[in-house]
């Protein structure tokens, strides 16, 4: 079987499971709690879920060949089709995200076991907590610290904002200041039933069904078990895990973009007039196809090197543009109240707003391709 067919018929196979999402989509959007009813809805969620193989007997399968969608590039075909029906939902799924990804770089093998055991044994939502109120995921300005407690142990405290399933989450990553400096920043490893952590939902109005939280520690007592890296150099911890998590999951981001354009598109093609959609859909076609053919190269980009991010940061540019302009070019075929008549139009919409913040914002993608292209790794056929 050759990576064309078998990509084929792996988004054949998760188009199917897309359908299972369907009749949740405008229940969980209206209320977020409700994304645990997504685990009676039939889809395979511990197989969706990216666990290692040594965690997951029981893998997809595809011509014989078993998938555990622990690759970018099976991660952005599978959600994409799922996000052509419910990205939220695809973001509301229990299993590792982005925090297994910090995990699988810096944990020792214990860290590792006691991570992805706790995941394979029961439904788990976990957290990766980088981005604090008022300075974003600015390493310079963090203030979340973990301090030396006086008896052999240290305290965390801080607080963590739009973190996405923080609330409802049962393990996760924290990322925080041990040292002063730019290489002070360590990542910590924590269950959500310490003394001293809250997690709060926050109200959103995009993809509601993430529940992007607050997260607040106060003295949160931790061991050296679970200080992640602890044994690394200052330049392969935090920050260092950080930032190839964000190389490796903007491809992820911009196929949930792409899936909730191309739901858009399909949407207005299927119960829009033929007077307006011949003339707003113009184009689209072609930019969706342009845009797919993209994100696969940067996944592809991001399997063989989490370091370079430049295409992944194009990829997130291409995605969230088009799922902006084509959102509000749907709702242009229909007549005035279209968002009111139609609440699926109206969640696409308002969801695909919600990209631009995910994984840094387009004008922090700019600047990586820029410096990509001072430092030689993009050309000019690439950058234009």
């Amino acid at each position: 079987m050759t990576d064309v067919e078998f990509l084929t018929q792996l988004r054949g196979l998760a188009r199917e499971f897309a359908d299972m999402l369907r009749p949740t989509v405008l229940p969980v959007d209206r209320d977020p709690s409700l994304a645990r009813t997504l685990l009676d809805s039939g889809l395979p969620w511990r197989q969706l879920m990216g666990l290692p193989a040594e965690y997951n007997p029981d893998p997809l399968r595809v011509g014989g060949r078993a998938v555990y969608l622990d690759k970018a590039v099976e991660q952005v075909t599978v959600l994409e089709e799922l996000a052509r029906v419910d990205a939220a939902a695809v973001l509301a799924q229990p299993g590792p995200s982005m925090s297994g990804f910090v995990v699988s770089e810096l944990a020792d093998r214990k860290q590792y076991e006691r991570y992805f055991t706790r995941l394979a044994e029961a439904p788990t939502w976990t957290f990766f907590g980088i981005t604090e109120p008022t300075h974003g995921s600015d390493p310079a300005s963090m203030t979340t610290a973990v301090r030396p407690d006086g008896a052999g142990g240290y305290h965390l405290t801080g607080t963590k904002r739009f973190v996405g399933n923080g609330a409802r989450a049962g393990i996760g990553v924290v990322f925080a200041r041990r040292r002063p400096g730019p290489l002070g920043i360590g990542a910590v490893l924590l269950e959500t039933d310490r003394p001293g952590f809250t997690g709060v939902p926050l109200e959103t109005l995009g993809l509601r069904g993430l529940q992007l939280s607050e997260l607040q520690m106060r003295d949160v007592p931790l061991t050296d078990d679970d200080l992640l890296g602890r044994d690394r150099s200052a330049t392969r911890q935090g920050m260092w895990a950080a930032v190839r998590t964000f190389n490796r999951y903007r491809p992820v981001v911009s196929a949930l973009a792409l899936g909730v354009a191309q739901a858009a598109y399909d949407y207005a093609v299927e119960h829009g007039t033929r007077s307006t959609k011949d003339g707003r859909l113009a184009g689209f076609a072609e930019r969706l196809n342009g845009t797919r053919t993209l994100i696969l190269a940067a996944a592809r980009s991001a399997d063989r090197d989490a370091a370079d991010g430049t295409l992944a940061s194009a990829a997130k540019i291409r995605a969230t543009r088009l799922a902006e302009e084509l959102s509000i070019a749907a709702v242009d075929c229909f007549g005035p109240g279209a968002r009111w008549d139609h609440p699926l139009l109206d969640k696409y919409v308002r969801d695909a707003r919600a990209f631009e913040f995910m994984e840094g914002t387009s004008t922090i993608q700019r600047l990586n391709l820029a410096q990509a292209y001072l430092s030689g790794r993009l050309d000019d056929d690439r950058a234009a």
